[in-house]
This record gives structure tokens, C-alpha cells and sequence, in this order.
């Protein structure tokens, strides 16, 4: 389905991260350990690319709009020494919505909502949280974008993303997907079919 290479890139840390709360749509900036994987990330993607790769009239930068992956994609762009705000923005790559578990962490959400929770646990792909969205919705939203890929492109996004990512670009099975590690600070690149962590 892709017939270009696609290098994704986890915005960094943000302080919910790091305290495990379920971020989806609420905008919360990068800490400092976030602005050193965006920067990390971003040395790894001029090594891959080279600088011949990164001056390509072809390659296109493309994020989220929500600020932490705007801020990645800055930082980033500044550690391939390119222009910060060369990219384009994109509403389809925004992160899926937790609905009413947002700003919680997973013991609250299964306190609060013990059933719901365990249905999750038991279908993370399909279960859409209240007033929330599911991997399989998020991925029915990224097949236009997808289609629309017609050259190399750096991509910023989020967890969610990267996971409902795996399951189209690569096969993988949906349950597995969604409950693979993200890394931030490393680089994700589809290629072919396949995928591999830089």
C-alpha cells in the first residue's frame, strides 16, 4: 500500500507520559527529557537520510498539530540543521482520544471503570473508551492519509498512531499492534512492508 518510505517519529516525553496518564487529545507540552529524544531522534534521521536524503526536493515533513509533536518536529528539524518550521500539518495524524478516561492513569481508569477496563485488556483494538475512539477507528482515519503519501516523508505523530501504522503497513496482527511498545526518542522506519526501530 505504501510505495515510499515512511520515517515516523514518537513526539518526546511529556510529564503525563512520564507519569503514565492517558494524554489522547489534551495538549501537554514536552519535558526536558522530551526535548533531548526529540533531538536524539532527530540526529538519527539525518544519519538515515544523509544530506543528500534530507536536501531531496521530495521529501516532505509532515505532524500532528497538537504542540507536543510540533515541538519534536522543531527540535528535530533543528538537529538536521534545516528550518524549523519547513513542515506541514496534518488534523489525521493527531492522536486517538481517550474520551472521559483522559488525564488519567490506567489503576484510575480500572477503579473507576473495572468493566470497561477489562473489556480493553480483552480487545484493545476495538474498544473505544467513552466518548473516546479505538485503534480501529484511527486506522480507518489514516487509510486517506496513507493514499495520500505520494513521496518520502518524515512523519511526527503519536503512540496511537504508530501502532494502527504497524497494523496497516506491515500486517502485523491488530491485538499485537496495539499493544507494542512505542519508543520516544528512536526512530520508526516502513519500508516495504516492513518495519524497523533505528
Amino acid at each position: 500500500m505504501l510505495r515510499h518510505r515512511l520515517v515516523f517519529l514518537r513526539h518526546g516525553e511529556t510529564d503525563w507520559n512520564a507519569e503514565g496518564r492517558l494524554q489522547g487529545r489534551q495538549d501537554i507540552p514536552l519535558n526536558a527529557k522530551g526535548r533531548h529524544q526529540a533531538e536524539k531522534a532527530g540526529r538519527t534521521v539525518a544519519r538515515i537520510l544523509g544530506p543528500a536524503g534530507l536536501s531531496a526536493p521530495n521529501l516532505q515533513f509532515l505532524c500532528s498539530p497538537m504542540s507536543r509533536a510540533r515541538e519534536t518536529m522543531e527540535i528535530a528539524r533543528a538537529a538536521m540543521k534545516l528550518p524549523i518550521q519547513d513542515y506541514a500539518l496534518d488534523d489525521r495524524l493527531v492522536e486517538l482520544t481517550f474520551g472521559e478516561w483522559e488525564g488519567l492513569t490506567w489503576p484510575e481508569v480500572k477503579a473507576r471503570a473495572p468493566d470497561a477496563a477489562s473489556w480493553r485488556e480483552g480487545d484493545k483494538w476495538r474498544f473505544t473508551p467513552p466518548n473516546g475512539e479505538s485503534y480501529a477507528m484511527l486506522a480507518e482515519r489514516l487509510l486517506p492519509w496513507i493514499a495520500d503519501l505520494d513521496r518520502e516523508a518524515v512523519v511526527v505523530s503519536h503512540g496511537g498512531v504508530a501502532r494502527a501504522l504497524m497494523a496497516i503497513l506491515t500486517g502485523m496482527p491488530e491485538q499485537q499492534a496495539a499493544l507494542a511498545d512505542i519508543w520516544q526518542g528512536r526512530v520508526l522506519v516502513f519500508l516495504n512492508g516492513k518495519m524497523s526501530w533505528i
